[in-house]
């Protein structure tokens, strides 16, 4: 309407207005700023409350020991609190090697595990490819349980480019994969291959594993039908019968927009039952889906910005963990979601 030039005044006076502080550094006092203003200490007050909220249930969470894996008949589903409550959480934190945390990326590690354990896919022999693993622990777990394991990121140049080299998640040598609270250098050396893999282009000879997975990777793959059409290209790695169990950003509501073609996206309802039909028209197996909520405080509580990376390094500290289930992602609210799938057997 107004032109490159007519937007570009309009940029600057709002630009103007919104400043933090006048050129003489006084306070800006325009209204707008005002209400700006109070955005991010009442975001702080409501991220301070519910973190503080979640450590304290999850200090008050009954000690377990001597913990043993054991089938439980999990669903494909969302990250919940009472799934961090569970005894079979407890089992693969302990097992990791991490506190128990009402936080999602706790549950993904856990959820992937289970599945993991009751496909009978944590065995001394078995083969696993892993995408987009960054700096996770399960290459290293599932070394020490006898897997042997290809643990694949992007190329270098990729990561650099997508910001990932700075973010202390990314995977370029077996040297950041390697856990040593887990396993002893010599058999990770033995148990372990690093590959460079662009998901969107999986080499062809990547193929007879017993399983793959991929832990929040597929939703940075450039658009929703991307990430969906990973999903399908990851069954040509397996053998018949193999397993593929990845875990994503699920935008808890599917009435409404979602965020696609983007370096983030977040998926619906709507695109996984999509994915889980062509599937089956295709021979694979795929359960259904528990897309409960959860009852419980935590599951009510959705984060807010500023996140770590966005914040001094000072305030970051004083912060602490920020762990969460739900949290705001460009206006849509978000939490993982997990599922297997097996490969057709013919």
């Amino acid at each position: 309407m107004f032109g490159w030039m007519g937007e570009r005044i309009v940029d600057e006076r709002l630009a103007e207005l919104m400043a933090l502080l006048r050129p003489d550094a006084r306070p800006n006092v325009h209204r707008l700023r005002q209400i700006a203003n109070a955005i991010e200490p009442l975001s702080l007050n409501i991220k301070q409350l519910g973190y503080g909220l979640a450590d304290q249930m999850a200090a008050a969470l009954p000690p377990r020991e001597n913990t043993e894996a054991r089938g439980v008949g999990l669903p494909n589903s969302l990250s919940t609190q009472a799934a961090i409550e569970s005894d079979w959480a407890a089992h693969w934190c302990a097992e990791l090697g991490i506190p128990v945390m009402f936080d999602r990326k706790i549950w993904e590690s856990s959820f992937m595990l289970q599945v993991l354990h009751e496909r009978d896919h944590l065995r001394s022999g078995a083969r696993g490819l892993g995408f987009g693993c960054g700096t996770e622990a399960l290459t290293s777990y599932l070394a020490a349980r006898g897997v042997s394991v290809t643990a694949t990121d992007q190329a270098p140049d990729a990561a650099r480019r997508g910001g990932w080299t700075k973010s202390g998640q990314y995977t370029g040598s077996a040297d950041q994969a390697f856990m040593p609270h887990l396993i002893d250098r010599a058999t990770f050396d033995r148990q372990v291959e690093i590959r460079h893999v662009d998901m969107n282009d999986v080499p062809a000879d990547l193929q007879n594993y017993d399983f793959c997975w991929s832990v929040c990777a597929l939703e940075y793959l450039g658009s929703i039908e991307k990430g969906l059409r990973f999903v399908e290209n990851s069954l040509a790695t397996l053998r018949p019968g193999g397993l593929a169990v990845h875990t994503t950003e699920f935008n808890i509501r599917d009435d409404g927009p979602t965020i696609d073609n983007w370096p983030r996206v977040a998926f619906q309802r709507r695109h996984v039952d999509k994915m889980v039909a062509r599937l089956r028209s295709k021979g694979h197996k795929i359960a259904t889906f528990d897309y409960s909520l959860g009852t419980g405080p935590l599951d009510r509580f959705i984060d807010l910005p500023p996140f770590p990376h966005e914040m001094p390094e000072t305030m970051a500290a004083w912060i602490g963990p920020q762990p969460h289930l739900k949290v705001a992602l460009d206006g849509m609210i978000v939490t993982s979601i997990g599922f297997a799938v097996e490969k057709a057997s013919n």
